[in-house]
C-alpha cells in the first residue's frame, strides 16, 4: 500500500505542482508583453491561460500533501525532522501561492484587460503595472525556490535508510 501511495503522491506532485511553477513562471513576462501591446489578442489570451492554469492546478495540487501525509503515516516517518520541514515548507508555498501570487496575477489580469479596453494605458498606470509584474515575478520564484525545496528534502531524505 506504501508504495502505491507514494506513487500517487509522486504522480499528482509532477501532474499537479509542475504546471503551476511553470504557468506562474510564464505568467509575469508574458503579462508585460500584454502590458506594452494592449491590443494584442494572443498576448492576452495567453496571459489568461497562464493565469487560469495556475487558478486550477492550485487547487488540483491539494492531493499532494493529502497523499503525502498519508504515505508518511505508512511509512512510520510523520516525527521526522525533514518531513515536518517538508510539511511547514509546503504550507508556507501554499500561502504564497493563495496569497501572493494568485491575487497580484488577478489584479494584474484586470489592469491589462483594463487597458485593453481604454486603448492602452497611461505612463503612470503602465509603470505601476511594470512594477506589479516585477513584484510578482519575485514572489513567483520565491514559490518555485520553496517547492524546489521540498523535492530535494523528499529526494534525500535526511537519516533515510535507502542508501541513496
Amino acid at each position: 500500500m506504501t508504495k502505491f501511495l507514494l506513487a500517487v503522491h509522486v504522480i499528482a506532485a509532477i501532474v499537479a505542482i509542475g504546471p503551476v511553477t511553470v504557468a506562474a513562471s510564464m505568467f509575469p513576462p508574458t503579462a508585460r508583453k500584454a502590458l506594452a501591446e494592449p491590443r494584442d489578442a494572443q498576448a492576452l489570451a495567453t496571459t489568461r491561460l497562464l493565469h487560469q492554469i495556475c487558478r486550477v492546478y492550485a487547487t488540483v495540487g491539494v492531493v499532494v500533501p493529502v497523499f503525502g501525509f498519508a504515505t508518511a503515516s505508512n511509512m512510520g516517518v510523520l516525527g521526522d525532522t525533514w518531513l515536518i520541514v517538508s510539511i511547514a515548507l509546503t504550507a508556507l508555498a501554499a500561502v504564497v501561492l493563495a496569497a501572493l501570487v494568485l491575487p497580484r496575477q488577478a489584479a494584474i489580469m484586470e489592469g491589462i484587460e483594463d487597458a485593453g479596453d481604454t486603448g492602452g494605458a497611461g505612463g503612470t498606470e503602465v509603470a505601476v503595472t511594470a512594477r506589479a509584474t516585477a513584484r510578482l515575478a519575485m514572489f513567483t520564484g520565491v514559490f518555485n525556490l520553496l517547492w524546489a525545496t521540498v523535492t530535494v528534502l523528499m529526494i534525500i531524505r535526511p537519516g533515510s535508510t535507502t542508501g541513496a
